[in-house]
């Protein structure tokens, strides 16, 4: 087993409720407030519905899990892509930016799968979460793969791994041979986010979800995966990497990540957050976007690569694109003085008014932005009217950042919007008060009970 592995294993196998501080286990319980809400906020999309069709053809003798919103149960592996999909669809779970930027909150996905099919206590759900936050995270602190053309979920299933290994029980060494399985197998493209984006950027990180479940599940039946997985002649480091040494993780008076992660005010985007709020507190500089004549966003280096580079983000032709384009969001909060769900319908992304106020507007990556990342998520927008008159606003942490961060009221509101179609107030509240005491829940299933729509019985 290389170093990377035992530590890995070691710590995951250590964890407890008791080592986690107060705040952290608070935070965890506000992001998966807001990891549900935006879960049930993607119920409807089509590639939900893709993957409930997909995995309710399969019919789970053994851990049948449920999956969100329908109550119908399938395998773990494809229950865990179906939640997978419905917590990405919208792009509005949480963010964590370091030498690139993810969502970890991707990693509930196998967590409260496998956690519902075991019957398993709120705590335990809390202590696998936190775990996978903490791989996810520091692995983003040491690796930028992106530039190598690897998507997150390279990332992504390692953590994810490990948030199923630990709710399924697994020994140190048989989450050695889970992490050996699932990180050998998947090997995902950044292509995910790139140009034209498509349906599968709502799935990819749910897909290593899927890998991670069914990796732990054959290492908890005596599979094994090829070894060293970091330091063997063609493993991650020679392939992926280069070499890293995974050490000090949160506990014992050292700060866990999960404190770092961000929640959403808009559905777009993590690295467009900043210059919607400036755009926004410019808009009333205009009294309409005709006065506009020219906009420059400025951001970071990631930012622009990622949303402000290809030529696709001024002339999107899906949602994926639109929710993925500086050009676009600045563009709909000018317009509209918001950013909502809405403004990710055609109708609004392709409306030639938009259009012609996107022409306007050029990304720019800026030295200052550049000086502020990844310590804060900066976003500049400078507009210049017909008249000619100049006005400017930088925001460094947008709300919700973890340096700005939403407070509990704000996260509930979140909550009720995106889940007041599909269930009513009475169920809504309930599970607002099981998330919020989830340490004390003895069956993660009872919430995944109330989160059932159409379900008539309060």
């Amino acid at each position: 087993m290389d170093p990377n592995t035992h530590y890995l294993t070691s710590y995951a196998s250590g964890l407890t409720v008791e080592d986690l501080p107060a705040e952290v286990i608070h935070k965890t319980k506000g992001l998966l407030i807001d990891t549900v809400a935006c879960a049930m906020g993607g119920y409807t999309s089509e590639p939900a519905k893709i993957a409930r069709r997909m995995a309710e053809r399969v019919a789970a003798r053994h851990l049948p899990a449920t999956m969100l919103g329908s109550g119908k149960t399938s395998s773990p592996e494809l229950a865990t892509f179906a939640n997978g999909v419905m917590i990405r669809y919208l792009d509005f779970n949480d963010g964590f930016v370091a030498k690139s930027g993810g969502h970890p909150s991707d990693n509930f996905a196998p967590v409260i799968t496998c956690a519902d099919g075991l019957h398993a206590r709120g705590k335990e759900v809390i202590v696998a979460s936190v775990l996978a936050y903490e791989v996810f995270c520091r692995l983003f602190d040491r690796l930028d793969l992106a530039v190598k053309g690897f998507d997150q979920s390279v990332i992504g299933v390692i953590s994810c791994v490990m948030g199923a290994s630990k709710i399924l029980g697994l020994s140190q060494k048989q989450m050695a041979q889970a992490l050996n399985l699932a990180m050998v197998a998947n090997l995902s493209l950044q292509q995910t986010r790139i140009g034209e984006v498509s349906m599968w950027k709502a799935c990819a990180m749910a897909n290593a979800g899927r890998n991670a479940v069914f990796a732990a599940s054959l290492a908890k039946e005596g599979l094994t995966g090829p070894g060293p997985i970091f330091e063997g002649r063609h493993g991650f480091f020679k392939v992926v990497s280069g070499p890293f040494e995974l050490k000090d993780f949160g506990g014992g008076g050292r700060p866990f990540r999960i404190m770092d992660a961000t929640i959403k005010r808009f559905p777009c985007g993590l690295f467009s957050q900043s210059a919607v709020d400036a755009a926004l507190r410019l808009r009333s500089k205009v009294s309409s976007a005709d006065e506009i004549a020219e906009v420059t966003v400025g951001t970071f280096t990631l930012g622009k690569a990622a949303m402000g580079s290809d030529p696709e983000k001024w002339r999107p032709q899906t949602r994926e694109s639109a929710d993925h384009s500086l050009p676009y969001v600045v563009a709909t909060a000018l317009m509209y003085g918001s950013v909502e769900l809405k403004h990710f319908h055609e109708d609004f992304f392709r409306n030639p008014d938009v259009l012609k106020l996107m022409a306007k507007i050029k990304v720019e990556e800026t030295e200052e932005c550049n000086s502020l990342y990844p310590a804060a998520s900066p976003g500049r927008v400078d507009l210049t009217t017909t008249s000619g008159k100049k006005w400017s606003e930088l925001v460094p942490y947008h709300r919700g950042h973890f340096q700005n961060p939403m407070n509990d009221k704000e996260i509930e509101e979140k909550f009720h919007s995106l889940t007041k179609d599909l269930l009513p107030k009475n169920r809504r509240d309930k599970v607002l008060t099981f998330l919020w005491d989830l340490e004390h829940v003895e069956d993660i299933h009872t919430i995944m009970e109330l989160l059932r729509v159409g379900r008539k019985r309060n």
